[in-house]
């Protein structure tokens, strides 16, 4: 290393960066969300905000490890995760809605532009924040030997990965079956818990920040945001408040229905 540069000289300059990769897929991020806006709401459809949405998660998963320029195996590990997640959601949530035709969180959103703004605009704040471990990650030249934090928040996002897709088949296979038509799933993995496929999601988000966190200091740390968003909103804003109101609309006077409210948590699964 040059005798001008200092430890702290070069702290100063990976900082600027990190903070430059950082920015630039902001911009990218918000440019995509607000191009989809306009998009879907000249042809008044939502069948590919969700499709939009992870196809932006892989693109600056990459972009932040080309623009950050290490590519070191934890970098490469952590974008091939975030790759693998966002085409299996994505493919999956963009084939339910060819399926179904419409997206129920829309239906009184898609012919009012100003409102469509709104959820597109939400949704690139949810990829950034969301992402934000790993675009840290991947703008982060300096390295360190792989550990135990790494091969831990690995198999957390394996496990979160393979509950999330088995719940998401579980249930299409059991919408698609005309014998469960005005039926609830209660089977599978929906035994353990009422939103599994939720569980699944906030585990491999958990698993990625804590892999990313082995080269984090400082504020860094803060990344943690992350994880706590996706739980936050899943559990309190667009996921489940939504799906329970609904779900107690169409079942609520059943007493099947009412029995596994009660005998089923929410969405940390219930073993024994």
């Amino acid at each position: 290393m040059p005798h001008y540069l200092t430890p702290e000289l070069l702290s100063a300059l990976q900082s600027l960066v990190m903070g430059s990769v950082l920015i630039k897929c902001a911009l990218t991020d918000v440019g995509i969300q607000w191009a989809g806006w306009a998009l879907a709401a000249a042809c008044k459809t939502e069948k590919f905000y969700d499709l939009a949405g992870s196809g932006t998660f892989i693109l600056l998963a990459h972009l932040s490890r080309m623009w950050g320029g290490a590519g070191h195996v934890r970098q490469n590990v952590q974008t091939g995760l975030v790759t693998a997640w966002g085409l299996r959601l994505g493919t999956f949530l963009f084939l339910r809605i060819l399926k179904d035709g419409h997206d129920r969180r829309f239906n009184n959103v898609r012919d009012s532009p100003g409102t469509f703004f709104v959820y597109w605009t939400v949704q690139a704040l949810w990829i950034f924040t969301t992402l934000l471990p790993t675009l840290m990650l991947n703008s982060e030249k300096r390295d360190q030997p792989l550990g135990w934090r790494d091969y831990a928040g690995w198999s957390v996002w394996g496990l979160g990965f393979t509950v999330q897709a088995i719940a998401d088949q579980q249930k299409w296979r059991f919408k698609s079956d005309p014998d469960n038509t005005g039926k609830f799933i209660q089977s599978g993995l929906w035994a353990y818990s009422r939103h599994p496929n939720y569980f699944g999601e906030i585990l491999q988000w958990s698993g990625l920040w804590l892999s990313a966190s082995s080269v984090m200091h400082g504020k860094q740390y803060l990344s943690v945001v992350s994880p706590m968003f996706v739980w936050f909103l899943l559990n309190y804003v667009s996921g489940v408040p939504l799906l329970e109101k609904q779900a107690a609309k169409k079942w609520g006077s059943d007493p099947a229905y009412q029995h596994y409210v009660k005998n089923t948590p929410v969405l940390w699964p219930k073993i024994f």
